[in-house]
């Protein structure tokens, strides 16, 4: 137990690390990687809380795919870093105080009086023939079954959205025609033309 708790705060310091620096810092590729080590290490709390099938899903889905596919993205589009550092000391007397108001909130909100031990005790140990992913799959498809597909019939939606606004056609825009692309013969964009050769003395 004491080994666990160990482990615990270690990771609760990077998290709160990590995500610090994530707002902090200037540079977007290094706001990325703080991002991304965030999320390691907020799959390994979710192991000490046995929720293995959580955990290895964050890290393949948001670390494997979509925090790649941002760091591609932002080391692609070369952010100009000097507009935004303008600014900030003209704003900072107003988010300062909205800084603070945030702080106490929370501190109001996640205290030892509604999160303490006593409220929220460790959650009991399963044994070796526990399935996390079954239980996860029994709470999703029985209790919370309508807003699952409330939220899938959103997101398809969505993609569906996405796609019509990339496929249509604008009048100032150029695109290619694949079936004549592979259609194309030599004789059609090739020809030789055959020439006396120049002989200088």
């Amino acid at each position: 137990m004491a080994f666990e708790k160990l482990v615990f705060y270690i990771l609760a310091a990077i998290l709160v690390y990590a995500a610090t620096r994530v707002i902090t810092v200037r540079n977007p590729v290094h706001a990325v990687l703080h991002l991304v080590l965030a999320f390691f290490t907020c799959s390994g709390l979710w192991l000490l809380l046995e929720a293995e099938f959580l955990a290895i899903t964050l890290v393949l889905v948001y670390v494997g795919a979509v925090m790649v596919l941002f760091l591609f993205v932002v080391m692609m589009l070369d952010i100009n870093l000097a507009p935004m550092k303008e600014g900030f000391v003209r704003y900072l007397p107003v988010g300062l105080p909205v800084a603070l108001l945030m702080l106490l909130e929370m501190y109001l909100v996640v205290r030892a009086k509604y999160f303490g031990v006593e409220q929220m005790p460790l959650p009991p140990r399963h044994g070796a023939d526990y399935s996390n992913t079954a239980e996860l799959g029994g709470v999703l498809y029985t209790d919370y079954v309508y807003p699952f597909e409330i939220a899938a019939v959103i997101l398809l939606v969505a993609i569906v959205a996405a796609i019509a606004l990339t496929m249509r056609r604008r009048p100032d825009s150029k695109y290619q025609n694949p079936a004549q692309q592979i259609s194309v013969r030599r004789q059609d964009r090739v020809r030789l033309v055959r020439m006396e050769a120049d002989k200088n003395e």
